[in-house]
């Protein structure tokens, strides 16, 4: 089999949550080894979001699936790095690696002695990437972030959400996948810049700006028109009728989209030419624009007869794009993404055998192994032995005496997340963004698990 592109190549990831474990699961999907480095005092949050009542195994740390999903292919080792035998380990392995990637606010590894002047010096073609909100200058420089707010503060959400409505996130914090995907690209670069120079590179990643380089075409319309663009909700600049049209079923929508007069004639062949294709306001692209209210009104009158499935194939078959809304079951069985090998089983020691989806959605016909799962996701503290002790020739004796002093570990020193706890959090946020409008809907089946109207 041809080796994978990035074979040969070490990660050392002190990130955590999203952005930066999304990153390295790119890198190692490609063939890198990645080396997880977490610590009992702080592992990486997403390990719970985990509520689990009555663990048989005490695992509950084990079960988040967050962490499961972008820990597969990677080793994990524990070390504390503030104190300052962690410190010295993880220097003793910069020298054996080729890429760090952290994604702490920047004082953080300062304080750790860890910052790249000093990686540098133990290691001149190390390659470090820092996946800080605000970047490591700038009025903002210290400034702590999560994924909602840099959505809200890079400027997406002022072109996000409907024409009366205040401004709404896209979903999942929109700027930690892209900051990953910018990262990783940002990698291969500074290793074909090595491969060549035999220099090293600090990559310096905002993922605020991230998030604004999505929004370009709204910035420079300011820039070179004086125009600020508003929120439009699912509406298009030149094409009409384009929009998500409620199904049958319950919380069922498709998105259907007509871009010109031959797909708008395509349309109304799959509708059954009702009467109002006729009519003067439709008939060319400006009036279907002017008139998008009664349009989608009508067209909604069609969809919500029909299953969101029925209507994508319909549309589809008379070549009108459209898309069914696919929830996680959905997607789960769609025969087209099982076709195309998206999901993959892998077999978690705690977990058990769960389908996963691959974080590269490519097919290389050189590296066809590229994507595949090659280990589960590493429990805490898992390969403590294979790294500290085979990797850096330290003694069984020596691991005892670190986990003793709790520098390395395998069980995290904080508490579960209760499902108590967890609805009461759940509770709070579904209530304030109920208040102030930052989100449009919530089902009312959810709201009463709350204890909500």
């Amino acid at each position: 089999m041809a080796r994978l592109p990035l074979e040969g190549i070490r990660v050392l990831d002190l990130s955590m949550v999203f952005a930066g474990p999304h990153l390295t699961k790119l890198l190692a999907e490609m063939g890198a080894e990645v080396i997880r480095i977490e610590s009992i005092q702080r592992p990486d949050s997403v390990r719970r979001l985990a509520y689990v009542e009555n663990d048989p195994a005490d695992q509950w740390w084990e079960r988040g699936a967050y962490a499961i999903k972008r820990g597969i292919g990677k080793y994990g080792i524990t070390l504390n790095l503030a104190k300052p035998e962690g410190a010295a380990i993880f220097k003793r392995m910069v020298p054996l690696g080729d890429v760090v990637v952290e994604a702490y606010s920047p004082r953080v590894m300062k304080n750790f002695g860890l910052d790249y002047p000093t990686l540098k010096q133990l290691n001149p073609g190390i390659i470090m990437v820092s996946l800080s909100g605000f970047g490591q200058s700038g009025p903002w420089v210290n400034w702590v972030a999560y994924g909602w707010l840099l959505e809200y503060i890079s400027g997406v959400t002022t072109i996000t959400g409907y024409e009366d409505s205040p401004p709404k996130k896209i979903g999942l914090s929109y700027t930690d996948p892209w900051a990953g995907v910018y990262g990783a690209s940002a990698i291969l670069m500074a290793l074909h810049y090595r491969s060549r120079t035999g220099k090293g590179q600090y990559i310096d990643l905002a993922q605020c700006d991230v998030g604004t380089t999505f929004i370009s075409d709204a910035l420079m319309d300011y820039v070179m028109n004086g125009r600020v663009w508003g929120r439009t909700g699912n509406r298009h600049p030149s094409m009409a009728p384009h929009g998500c049209y409620r199904c049958q079923g319950n919380d069922n929508w498709v998105v259907v989209s007509v871009g010109s007069d031959e797909e708008w004639e395509r349309l109304g062949k799959a509708l059954g030419n009702p009467p109002w294709m006729k009519d003067e306001r439709f008939a060319n692209p400006l009036g279907r624009l002017e008139n998008q209210d009664e349009l989608n009104r009508l067209i909604g009158e069609w969809t919500i007869e029909r299953d969101h499935y029925q209507v994508m194939h319909t549309l589809q078959e008379v070549g009108v794009a459209a898309g069914a809304v696919l929830n996680g079951k959905e997607l789960l069985f769609d025969p087209h993404l099982k076709e195309r090998g998206l999901f993959q089983i892998v077999d978690h020691p705690v977990v058990g055998k769960r389908p996963y989806p691959r974080v590269i959605p490519a097919r290389f016909s050189e590296w066809p192994a590229a994507g595949k799962a090659r280990k589960p996701a590493p429990t805490l503290g898992e390969d403590n032995e294979r790294i500290l002790v085979e990797l850096l020739g330290m003694s069984k004796e020596d691991l005892a005496r670190l986990e003793r002093e709790q520098v390395i570990g395998t069980r995290p020193l904080v508490v579960p997340v209760t499902p108590e706890a967890a609805r009461e959090v759940a509770r709070r946020m579904v209530e304030a963004q109920l208040r102030v409008g930052t989100i449009a809907r919530i089902e009312p089946d959810y709201l009463q698990q709350l204890g909500l109207k």
